[in-house]
């Protein structure tokens, strides 16, 4: 079902096909069915950990163990502090070496002579997390990525808990972690709990600790930190291929997935399903450049 269209000097020339499950109202296609939230499920893992008996150097690292992070400076000694904490060193991550995710640090990383490491990885901070967990409880730190490692089997737990229904498929993510299938709606449900429960819980802490560092959950100017800082309140966490999750307090929550992986209409299909929960929203656009400047835009059209 077409959610967005691609409109270039007035006419529409592309279209993209995609699933919304709201919390509060009507959604839009088939909301049941189980997908990857790849890593939009990082906020409920995190509740796992604290559940798991994590305790966070500090309450702002919580973001970073739930953002995928652009490998800025603040990003890297921030995980690289996370770990030292825990007597663990960044050779301790499992996570794949690569570059940072944000062009402007990654190729002021490559200006420099900087190659791939993992530590720079955009979700090292949520292994950094894993590691410590680990540490805690004495699993073992070789495995923490296997699906029957205990700190995995208790991630799993979190998130069929947080979603209210059980895990449909597992899978490894881009960063080698184990991922956890439920659906639209079930992810919708966990970002509404994270939002509305007590404070001081593990799920309330995840939730105002990403809204109170947006910029450790994503980077500067980019689309979650951006949406964060507009939207006071707003809980937010994208995803790798098409996906996004939100909620707001007092008027519910969203997920949806763009079922060709585009990134280009996952803001304009998210601000148009938290309008319809009665969310206030900025007027941020998709723009289509011809010859460098504005010449139409990427719009919802559910």
């Amino acid at each position: 079902m077409i959610v967005a269209e691609v409109v270039r000097s007035g006419f529409v020339e592309s279209v993209h096909h995609g699933v919304v499950a709201l919390t509060a109202g009507e959604g839009f296609g088939d909301v049941e069915s189980p997908f990857f939230p790849r890593s939009s499920n990082k906020p409920l893992q995190t509740v796992g950990l604290l559940n798991a008996g994590l305790v966070p150097r500090e309450e702002a690292d919580l973001a970073l163990m739930s953002g995928s992070h652009d490998g800025e400076g603040f990003h890297v000694e921030r995980v690289r502090h996370m770990l030292a904490a825990a007597g663990l060193t960044p050779g301790a991550l499992r996570c794949p070496a690569d570059l940072p995710l944000g062009e402007t640090p990654r190729n002021a990383w490559l200006r420099a002579g900087g190659e791939a490491e993992p530590i720079l990885m955009n979700c090292s901070g949520k292994h950094a997390g894993m590691l410590a967990t680990c540490v805690v409880n004495g699993w073992p730190l070789d495995s923490y990525l296997e699906v029957d490692h205990p700190l995995q089997k208790a991630l799993a737990d979190a998130v069929s808990r947080l979603a209210g229904e059980p895990i449909a498929a597992l899978g490894v993510d881009g960063c080698g972690a184990p991922i956890f299938a439920v659906s639209p709606i079930g992810l919708a449900r966990a970002f509404q709990r994270l939002v509305e429960a007590e404070p001081g819980t593990p799920e309330r802490r995840v939730a105002d600790a990403m809204r109170a560092h947006p910029e450790l959950v994503a980077g500067t100017g980019t689309e979650d930190t951006v949406l964060m800082n507009a939207m006071p309140g707003l809980l937010v966490k994208k995803g790798a291929d098409g996906v996004a999750a939100a909620a707001m307090p007092g008027f519910g929550a969203v997920a949806l997935k763009i079922s060709d992986g585009a990134t280009r209409a996952r803001v304009p299909v998210l601000l148009e399903a938290l309008r319809r929960l009665g969310v206030e929203t900025p007027d941020l656009r998709e723009v289509v450049l011809g010859g460098g400047r504005p010449v139409g835009e990427v719009r919802a059209v559910w």
